[in-house]
């Protein structure tokens, strides 16, 4: 077992490796064939990605991902070749990962949009809809948008192949912030009674029309690389979880969620009450691992580091320390999973940043380390990279629930750079 103060100077003495950071890449680049489908905050860019699938894989290797998120992971490894599972808690990441995933003919898809179109251009505000009284959903959507986008689901769920249904469904996703008084520019969910949302018809059709350029080019790489039949598959299941067999994963990549600094499912809330994934939120709140909505447990953190950040947030606020080691605990269950499915010599990349909560240094890097250290993986690098582009929070105002902007020269990110941890099963 290493020492803890082995493992903080070790550290201490990683550099800023500038070739992880992509500094190249625009955005058309980091959003190309379906990685442009949903905005998802704290998602890794695909190049981050595509190295690590090609410096450790073979082709027809298993990749896993037991925070599949948004599917990055799994496009990645399916146009590289590899066999891929994704796993999310979130029904609505699992949605638009499935969308992602999924490769349609275009030729097929521009025929049931054709069909789409021929429904929702019916619309009429004359028209008498049956729309239930919904308390959360009233209290974000104005009658006139509402009226709309459930006019627009009613036609999608009409479609009857249910891959196409998906990828038309993941759109309609991905309008609902800006159809709604959800303050556009924060992340947490803020009304903004001001705001003038956006006419969803016009802007299902443009978001679509987008979606399909982008399948368009994911069904052309995959053809070119022979990859159209590699499977792949996302599960909505707990991180602890995984259906796969012991020893069958030869790599994981995965960005775990930052304790307490997304609250998923109040992110997510408009997707999950349109699909009536939840009507009661605080149950679904409770899923999320990194959440403060949980029940009180105490669980092994085999970790001297995570005992003695929890007990300095102690002579702080009890809380928080809760919170925290419950994030931890909860990482090392997962880590325990990450073991039984990786084969002998399977590499684990865990993507991750250090921040602080009440003035106290949240290591979670250094943490896992020696979470996977004490569970008997070996390390195999430690790369330190800038954050020049990835979606995460800010120093934020608290009246109004706004991120500080990248060009406010108070601005204080964070988390400005992040580790990728990669750990080898001996």
């Amino acid at each position: 077992m290493q020492k803890s103060d082995e493992i903080l100077e070790m550290f201490t003495r990683v550099s800023v490796d500038s070739s992880w950071a992509f500094c190249d890449k625009t955005k058309k680049d980091t959003s190309y064939a379906t990685h442009g489908y949903h905005r998802y905050p704290a998602k890794f860019i695909p190049q981050l990605v595509s190295r690590l699938v090609k410096k450790y894989t073979s082709t027809g290797d298993l990749v896993v991902d037991p925070f599949g998120g948004c599917g990055t992971t799994i496009v990645e490894s399916k146009i590289l070749g590899r066999r891929a599972i994704g796993v999310d808690i979130n029904p609505v990441a699992a949605l638009i990962a499935n969308a992602k995933i999924t490769p349609i003919l275009p030729l097929q898809l521009a025929r049931a949009f054709t069909n789409l179109n021929a429904r929702i251009d019916s619309y009429s505000d004359a028209l008498v809809l049956e729309i239930a009284a919904h308390e959360r959903i009233d209290y974000w959507f104005k009658n006139e948008e509402k009226r709309k986008l459930f006019f627009i689901k009613q036609a999608i769920i009409q479609e009857e192949n249910p891959v196409i249904q998906n990828f038309f469904l993941c759109g309609f996703s991905n309008i609902l912030k800006n159809c709604s008084i959800w303050l556009q520019k924060s992340n947490k969910p803020t009304r903004d009674l001001n705001k003038k949302p956006a006419e969803p018809i016009s802007l299902f059709y443009r978001q679509i029309k987008k979606m399909m350029r982008g399948n368009a080019e994911f069904y052309a790489k995959l053809k070119e690389n022979d990859c159209l039949e590699i499977p792949c598959k996302i599960y909505c299941t707990d991180a602890r979880t995984i259906p796969s067999g012991d020893g069958t994963a030869s790599l994981i990549v995965t960005s775990p969620p930052y304790v307490t600094s997304y609250e998923y499912a109040d992110l997510h809330q408009l997707s999950a009450l349109w699909f009536e994934y939840a009507n009661d939120l605080n149950s679904f709140r409770k899923k999320f691992i990194g959440t403060s909505y949980h029940d009180k447990k105490e669980l092994c953190l085999n970790s001297a580091l995570a005992s003695g950040i929890k007990q300095a947030l102690l002579k702080i606020e009890k809380k928080t320390a809760q919170e925290v080691a419950m994030y931890f605990g909860e990482m090392y269950q997962v880590f325990m999973e990450m073991q039984r499915l990786l084969k002998k010599g399977g590499k684990l990349c865990v993507v991750i940043g250090n921040t602080s909560l009440k003035g106290v240094k949240i290591l979670n890097a250094e943490v896992f380390v020696e979470q996977l250290l004490n569970l008997g993986f070996h390390i195999s690098d430690i790369i330190k990279r800038e954050i020049p582009s990835k979606n995460l929070p800010s120093t934020r105002n608290e009246k109004t629930g706004r991120f500080a902007k990248t060009t406010d020269a108070n601005n204080i990110f964070v988390y400005p750079t992040e580790f990728i941890i990669v750990m080898e099963k001996p």
